[in-house]
C-alpha cells in the first residue's frame, strides 16, 4: 500500500477466490477468508460515506479546521483519509478522487478531493 502511495497509485488487496477488495491490508480475505490475496491498483474514485470537521488538532503541526472522511471507493472498500476542501463544502455523497501528498522521502499520504 505505502509503496504504491509513493508511486502515486492507490494499491489495495483483492481476493483471487471471490474478487472482494480488502482494505486495511490483511492476511486473509475479509469476505470469504481465502488466502489468495493480490495487490491491485484502485482507480481511486469514490463517494464520501461520512465525515467530520476537526477543530482541535492532535498536534500543533496540524492547521485547523480540516475534514476527515470515510470514502467508499468504487471497488467496494472503505478508507479513512483527509478530504481537501473547505469544511463547509464537505458533504455526504460527494464524489471524490485520490491524490497523494509527499510527507518525506519514505512516505506519501493519500488525500481525497472533489471531482
Amino acid at each position: 500500500h505505502w509503496d504504491g502511495c509513493l508511486a502515486g497509485e492507490l494499491r489495495v488487496q483483492r481476493c483471487r477466490a471471490c474478487g472482494a477488495h480488502v482494505f486495511i491490508p490483511q492476511p486473509l480475505c475479509t469476505a470469504c477468508f481465502g488466502g489468495t490475496l493480490e495487490w491491485v491498483a484502485s482507480a481511486g474514485h469514490g463517494t464520501v460515506y461520512s465525515f467530520t470537521i476537526v477543530h482541535r488538532a492532535p498536534h500543533p503541526a496540524f492547521a485547523t479546521p480540516y475534514v476527515v472522511a470515510i470514502v467508499t471507493l468504487d471497488e467496494g472498500f472503505e478508507m479513512l483519509a483527509n478530504l481537501e476542501c473547505e469544511p463547509a463544502a464537505a458533504a455526504i455523497g460527494m464524489r471524490v478522487r485520490v491524490l497523494f501528498r509527499t510527507a518525506s522521502a519514505e512516505i506519501a499520504l493519500p488525500y481525497f478531493v472533489a471531482v
